[in-house]
C-alpha cells in the first residue's frame, strides 16, 4: 500500500537534527521581482548559498560487520522461535567470519574510491528502481490543510496559486537561492545574526546541515520503466507543465523563451481553459498503465513508442511536474485519502517525481515517486507552497484571467493506439480496480492525550505509537507484528533513509502484558515496561540516524555478493531474512 505522510512526519527529519521551522539560516530578502514587474518570481533570497554545506557533509559511515550482525540478530530474536533463531544465528555468524568479512573489505575499499557520495546511496536507489510490483505500493502522498480563507479553496484559484508558487520555488532552486536546511542543537540560538554569520562562513559543529542533493529531482524528472531495473530521467531544459483531467493530458509552456514565468493571470487562463474543456473522459487513459507491474509496463511502453508515441511520451517525461485536476468533491477524510493515494487510476502519471492534486472543492495534496525523492525535499516544498499560497496568494476569488489565446497555448496530447494497446489499457484498469478493492482506510482521532503528555511522562511519543500499532495487530490477529519504520539519514552526504526495526523483546513483552495478560500486572509494572520500550526505541532511532542501522549495510553487502555471480550466502536465502523484509506492519515515525 502507498504510504501516507502528513505534515507531522517532519518530526522524523528532526531526529536527524533537521528542524524545518528553524532553518532560515540566511538573511531573507523578500520581493525579488522578475522582469515582468507585476509578478514576483522569487519570494525569498537566502544569503547562504543553497549548496553551501554539501561538500562539508560527513559521509555515511560503514558500520562494523560485527555490530551489524549483532543488531540484525537482535531484530530477529522477537520474531523467531528458538529453533528458527538458532538457524538464523548460525547463518549470521558464519557470514560474519566468512564471506561477509571479505565483502566488508570490498565495500570499504569501494567507499574509499567514491568519496563524492556515501556507500549505500547507489544500492538504496537500485533497491527502489528494482521493485517490480506497482509503484502504488511505495509512492507516498501528503495532504495540504485547506486554505483557512475558505473562498480561496476554489479549484481554479487554488490550483493557479499552487502552480505559480511551485514555479517560483523552482526559480529559487535554479538560482541557488533556497536556504539550506540546517538546525542548531540549541534552537533558541539558531535565529541569531551571529549564528547566521557563522554558518555562512563554515559548517559549524553545533549545526546539522542536511543533504540537499535530492532537490534536483523535484522538477523535470520521471521514473522510466525498464525490464528488471527502472531508470530516472531528468530534462532540465523543458519548461512545460503537464495537466491531467478526466484521464486526458494537456501541456502548456509555463516559462517563456526569456526564462520568465507566465503571469498568474496567464496561468489562470490556461487552467480555466482546461477545466472548461468539454472533451469527454479518455476512453483509453494511458495513465493507468503506470500502475501496472513494472516489467509489464516496460513492455507496453516499448509498444507505445513503436506505435508512434515517442514524442508525446518524451513530453510527459520531461514536464516540470504533473497537476492532476479531479472533478470530484471530497466527502470526508477517508474519501480524501483514497483520492490522494490513487484516485481512479486514470488521472495520474505515477512515475512523475512530483504531482500536485486538486479536487473539485479545492482539497490539495502531493504524490511523489519514492525512487526520485525522499521526505526532506517534498516536505520543504509542501511547507513553502502552503505558506505562500495561504499568506501571500497572487490570485484571488474574482480575479480576472488574462486575455490570452489559451486555446492555442494549451495542447491536448493524443496517442496512437492499436487494438493490442487498447486491450492493455482495459486490462490495466481491471488490475487497478482489483488492487484498490483490497485497500481499506479508516481514521480515528484520539483526543485524550498526545505528544506533550507523553513527553511529560518521559516517554518517546514515537515509541508509544509504534507500540500501539503492535498491540493493535496482536489484538486483531493474535500474531506477532513484523514492523518497521524509516528514519532519515539526511545529515550525511547523499543520505536517504535507513530502517528502524521497532519490534523488540521489550515491545513484545509489553504487548503481551496489555493484550493477553490483562489484570496480571500492576500499574507500576506496566509503566516500567513502557519506559523500557521507550528507552530501547530511542536507542534504535539514534543508531538509525547516525548511520548505524543494519539494513542499508546488509543491502550493500548483498549487492556485492550478488554481483559475483555465485549463490548468495545463506544469510540472505534464510527464510527469516525474507520474512523480516516483508513487514506486515510498516509505519512512518512521528516524533521522538
Amino acid at each position: 500500500m502507498a504510504r501516507l505522510l502528513s505534515a507531522r512526519c517532519v518530526a522524523s527529519l528532526r531526529k536527524s537534527g533537521i528542524n524545518l521551522r528553524t532553518t532560515a539560516l540566511g538573511i531573507t530578502k523578500q520581493n525579488y521581482s522578475s522582469k515582468k514587474g507585476s509578478s514576483t518570481e522569487y519570494w525569498s533570497q537566502s544569503d547562504t548559498p543553497f549548496m553551501q554545506h554539501q561538500k562539508s557533509l560527513p559521509r555515511l559511515p560503514i558500520p562494523k560487520l560485527e555490530d551489524t550482525v549483532r543488531r540484525y540478530l537482535a531484530a530477529q530474536r522477537p520474531l523467531l522461535d528458538d529453533d528458527q533463531f538458532r538457524r538464523t544465528e548460525k547463518f549470521a555468524h558464519d557470514f560474519q567470519s566468512g564471506v561477509g568479512k571479505r565483502l566488508q573489505e570490498e565495500l570499504v575499499a569501494q567507499d574509499k574510491n567514491n568519496t563524492h557520495t556515501s556507500y549505500s546511496s547507489e544500492h538504496r536507489l537500485n533497491s527502489f528502481l528494482s521493485i517490480r510490483t506497482t509503484v502504488m505500493h511505495v509512492n507516498p502522498f501528503m495532504v495540504f490543510n485547506p486554505d483557512p480563507k475558505t473562498e480561496y479553496n476554489d479549484q481554479l484559484v487554488r490550483a493557479t496559486n499552487m502552480v505559480y508558487s511551485a514555479m517560483r520555488f523552482m526559480k529559487i532552486l535554479e538560482g541557488g537561492l533556497q536556504r539550506p536546511e540546517v538546525s542548531h542543537l540549541n534552537l533558541t540560538k539558531s535565529e541569531t545574526d551571529g549564528f547566521k554569520s557563522l554558518v555562512r562562513r563554515a559548517s559549524s559543529i553545533l549545526s546539522r546541515p542536511a543533504d540537499m542533493s535530492s532537490f534536483v529531482r523535484l522538477f523535470n524528472s520521471t521514473r522510466i520503466p525498464k525490464m528488471r531495473v527502472d531508470e530516472l530521467f531528468t530534462d532540465e531544459k523543458a519548461r512545460h507543465l503537464l495537466v491531467m483531467r478526466k484521464g486526458n493530458m494537456y501541456v502548456f509552456d509555463i516559462v517563456d523563451r526569456d526564462g520568465d514565468l507566465l503571469t498568474p493571470a496567464e496561468i489562470q487562463s490556461h487552467l480555466k481553459h482546461i477545466l472548461s474543456d468539454p472533451t469527454p473522459a479518455a476512453a483509453f487513459p494511458l495513465g493507468v498503465l503506470t500502475s501496472e507491474n513494472r516489467d509489464v509496463w516496460a513492455g507496453l511502453r516499448d509498444k507505445l513508442i513503436a506505435a508512434g508515441n515517442a514524442e508525446d511520451l518524451q513530453i510527459i517525461d520531461s514536464a516540470l511536474f504533473c497537476l492532476s485536476l479531479h472533478d470530484e468533491s471530497m466527502r470526508d477524510r477517508i474519501h480524501l485519502s483514497y483520492n490522494m493515494m490513487h484516485g481512479d487510476g486514470c488521472n495520474r502519471w505515477l512515475e512523475k517525481s512530483l504531482t500536485i492534486i486538486l479536487t473539485k472543492d479545492g482539497h490539495a495534496g502531493i504524490s511523489h515517486d519514492h525512487a526520485s525523492l525522499d521526505g526532506l525535499a517534498v516536505l520543504v516544498f509542501q511547507n513553502e507552497i502552503f505558506e505562500e499560497t495561504t499568506k501571500r496568494p497572487l490570485v484571488h476569488p474574482g480575479s480576472a484571467a488574462a486575455a490570452v489565446d489559451s486555446a492555442s497555448a494549451v495542447r491536448r496530447l493524443q496517442f496512437n493506439l492499436d487494438s493490442e494497446l487498447e486491450n492493455a489499457v482495459k486490462k490495466a484498469r481491471e488490475n487497478f480496480d482489483s488492487l484498490v478493492s483490497t485497500i481499506t482506510i479508516d481514521t480515528m482521532e484520539f483526543q485524550k492525550g498526545g505528544k506533550a503528555r507523553l513527553k511529560k511522562s518521559k516517554l518517546s511519543p514515537d515509541a508509544v505509537v509504534q507500540l500501539a500499532f503492535q498491540m493493535g495487530f496482536l489484538r486483531q490477529y493474535g500474531q506477532k507484528a513484523v514492523a518497521r519504520e524509516t528514519c532519515s539519514t539526511a545529515a550525511f552526504r547523499h543520505g536517504r533513509t535507513d530502517t528502524i526495526r521497532s519490534v523488540t523483546l521489550q515491545t513484545q513483552r509489553c504487548s503481551r502484558a496489555f493484550v493477553l495478560q490483562p489484570g496480571r500486572h500492576s500499574a507500576e509494572q506496566l509503566q516500567a515496561m513502557l519506559s523500557e520500550c521507550s528507552t530501547s526505541h530511542r536507542q534504535l532511532i539514534k543508531e538509525g540516524i547516525t548511520g548505524q542501522g543494519f539494513d542499508a549495510h546488509l543491502i550493500a553487502l548483498k549487492h556485492l555478493d550478488d554481483s559475483e555471480g555465485e549463490a548468495l550466502h545463506g544469510l540472505y536465502t534464510d527464510p527469516a531474512y525474507a520474512a523480516i523484509n516483508l513487514s506486515n506492519l510498516a509505519a512512518k515515525p512521528l516524533s521522538l
